[in-house]
């Protein structure tokens, strides 16, 4: 346990330390931290903080950064979250305004990224068994139908439809309303078996149409893999604790485009109450090792369905960027859920 003195110089070293990005010496810290102590007393907490884990020296300066032991201490038991300006909270409930979850995703995702000058990061996880409320059929061509399938839970999916024949409009509508008259309701798991029995009797000229009808549907929902949406990567190439270190930021990039290894750790923020943080090491996945992941659950309907967050490098203003993350994933499972 550190002493009350180690823990405001502590404190202060890594505020210090996020505004500026320098090195945080005994000298400044005798001069602003209040405590009226000799720099030789100072730099003997140093010395105790250093051989804790809290601090570093850095081989270039005589002056110490926190470590990630030290970030975790200082956002558990010293950091003070600065409530967000009314103006941005205005514009997050604006942009997150109910619309397509599609869309939603896809603004939260920039949005994030916008406010921190980081990455913002959204998963979308595929949930078996939606139901759907109905289908739509657009003609693109002579042989290729957009089909448009919206969920009861107000989720909509495209896909594009490449037939062996022609359909007129008539079809394409007497289809449709076949299907939303006879599976409204039901989830491709239950249309799929129902739906060959059916078409057996039936033998109908639009048999087939309904057939690419479930195996599309049976793709976009019924999937148990998950996505993210990925905004504002680019902004980590002006972090200077990052961009100093090339080989790192490459490893950095190929784990977003490798997606595995990130869903795993986003997945695990699904199931946390509230905001978590993975500070450095902690994530356990290496391309992270010099970075902070701050991740919160978004909720559809009283139910957890995906998780969002914003990876930034460990010098990161923590009692901004959770705050952002907090409000940001309250709104968005407001605007996610439907009366």
């Amino acid at each position: 346990m550190l002493n009350e003195r180690a823990r405001i110089l502590l404190k202060f070293l890594v505020e210090r330390y996020i505004e500026e990005g320098q090195p945080v010496g005994s000298r400044t810290l005798a001069k602003h931290t209040g405590l009226n102590l000799s720099p030789a007393s100072i730099r003997n907490i140093m010395a105790d903080l250093e051989e804790g884990g809290y601090i570093v020296s850095p081989h270039t300066s005589a002056g110490r950064v926190p470590t990630a032991r030290g970030y975790r201490l200082f956002v558990d038991t010293l950091l003070t979250v600065k409530p967000l300006a009314q103006g941005e909270v205005r514009q997050i409930e604006a942009t997150l305004s109910p619309n397509d979850p599609q869309r939603l995703i896809n603004a939260a995702s920039h949005l994030l990224a916008e406010l921190t000058a980081y990455a913002g990061v959204v998963l979308i996880p595929k949930r078996r068994g939606q139901r759907l409320r109905q289908i739509e059929f657009l003609t693109l061509s002579e042989k290729r139908i957009l089909l448009i399938m919206v969920t009861a839970e107000g989720e909509v999916q495209n896909r594009v439809l490449v037939t062996d024949r022609a359909y007129d409009a008539a079809q394409l509508t007497r289809a449709a309303n076949y299907f939303n008259q006879h599976f409204a309701g039901c989830s491709f798991e239950q249309v799929q078996p129902r739906l060959a029995r059916e078409l057996a009797e039936l033998k109908s000229d639009i048999s087939q149409l309904m057939e690419l009808v479930v195996a599309a549907g049976s793709d976009a929902f019924s999937g148990t893999g998950k996505e993210y949406v990925l905004s504002g990567e680019r902004n980590l190439l002006g972090a200077p604790e990052l961009a100093s270190n090339m080989q790192r930021l490459r490893e950095l990039f190929g784990l977003f485009e490798q997606k595995t290894e990130l869903m795993q750790l986003l997945d695990v923020g699904q199931h946390a109450n509230g905001v978590q943080l993975f500070i450095g090491a902690e994530s356990g996945v290496a391309p992270l090792d010099e970075c902070s992941v701050i991740a919160a659950p978004y909720e559809a309907n009283g139910e957890v369905v995906g998780t969002l967050g914003v990876i930034g490098p460990t010098r990161m203003a923590y009692e901004r960027v959770i705050p952002i993350v907090d409000i940001t994933a309250r709104l968005l499972s407001n605007a996610l859920t439907y009366p």
